[in-house]
């Protein structure tokens, strides 16, 4: 979906057979089928106008039609820099993956930045390839970048360079909660490989680290973890993460499943840790699993301790109350909240700082009335 609205042509901007196939009668479901003669530029405008029509079967019949043309035919039309940039992004979206008409498309200066980003979040290598030539666009609408960087398909190389580019011209891309450990893995010199080794190594490890992850995903981080639960399972670290980049380690730990995030959570470097848990992935289960494992970089602990959508959730307290790595005023904001039981086992506790057992001593006396 794109993010550039899709609102009606203004009827006068449109030539005469185009108002007439848009006019009353059957012509609407007639051009709507691409049964009345147009010229391309004619035809294109009038399907993206009958797209939006209130009559749902002429909408739905005007998107089949758009998607059905002939590639050449839109290829050509799409090309033209007079074309209104709400027709190109319509047809980016119902036939944007056909070679021919991406290219028009990409091509086209009148493509709005906002169809650029569509397309470089689904379009293959080489069609990203293509889109991360115009650096004057990326610059001016860097949600490109972030498209392309969420894009599986789309090379590490290529991204190392636009993402060097926008750091180069102290751009900030939008979007990445990892931002600024993406941008300081390439400033301070961990580039690692590059060209087509990185974009193998990189490929090879996503592959590796997919599929069914729900055994670490799922649970209820309402409940508190047992302790010997919060510990990660150790598993044998595919030889893959190991050649990995610094750069492609974190946009490994940004786009791949609980199993890439439990290795790369782990990693002796902190902002490769850190870009772990602020994947968009990361489910509540695993904030909670995580919060308590003291094994685990402080930053990690302190940024879970400081998500308001974690931290409401009772096992995600319970588990940062636990660790003694987990800023003390934000354990004191959580103590009281606990229950009961939980509490009289952290007063008891040898495993945390003894200004959170006082707290909590102080807390269970106030409960008991003492």
């Amino acid at each position: 979906m794109s993010n550039l609205p899709h609102t009606a042509l203004d009827p006068a901007s449109l030539s005469v057979a185009a108002q007439r196939a848009l006019g009353p009668g059957p012509g609407r479901t007639m051009a709507a089928r691409g049964m009345m003669p147009l010229p391309p530029g004619d035809q294109v405008a009038v399907l993206y106008q009958l797209s939006l029509d209130a009559d749902p079967t002429i909408a739905s019949s005007a998107k089949m039609t758009a998607a059905g043309l002939p590639d050449k035919l839109v290829a050509g039309t799409l090309a033209d820099p007079t074309l209104d940039p709400r027709v190109i992004d319509f047809f980016a979206l119902v036939a944007g993956g056909k070679a021919a008409i991406f290219e028009a498309i990409v091509l086209n200066p009148s493509t709005a930045d906002q169809t650029m980003a569509t397309l470089a979040g689904k379009g293959e290598a080489r069609e990203v390839d293509q889109i991360a030539q115009n650096e004057q666009r990326l610059l001016r609408h860097p949600e490109i970048i972030a498209a392309m960087y969420m894009n599986r398909k789309a090379r590490m190389s290529t991204l190392d360079r636009v993402v060097e580019l926008a750091v180069r011209n102290h751009v900030r891309v939008p979007g990445l909660a990892a931002w600024d450990e993406i941008a300081r893995a390439l400033t301070g010199g961990h580039g690692g490989s590059s060209g087509a080794e990185v974009d193998v190594l990189f490929a090879v490890a996503a592959d590796t680290l997919s599929g069914d992850d729900s055994p670490l995903t799922t649970g209820d981080a309402e409940q508190p973890l047992p302790e010997d639960e919060v510990a990660l399972p150790t598993i044998e670290e595919p030889v893959a993460i190991e050649k990995l980049s610094v750069p492609a380690k974190i946009r490994l730990a940004t786009l791949g499943n609980a199993f890439a995030r439990q290795t790369l959570i782990r990693d002796p470097l902190r902002m490769v840790a850190v870009a772990a848990i602020k994947s968009p992935g990361v489910t509540d289960i695993e904030a909670a699993r995580y919060a308590g494992n003291a094994t685990l970089a402080e930053d990690v602990i302190r940024y879970i301790a400081s998500k308001r959508e974690w931290t409401k959730m009772y096992g995600v307290k319970v588990s940062l109350c636990r660790n003694p790595k987990a800023p003390v005023a934000d354990v004191t904001r959580m103590l009281p909240f606990l229950r009961e039981r939980d509490l009289t086992n952290l007063s008891k506790s040898r495993g945390v700082s003894s200004a959170v057992v006082a707290q909590a001593r102080k807390l269970l006396m106030q409960r008991r009335g003492k």
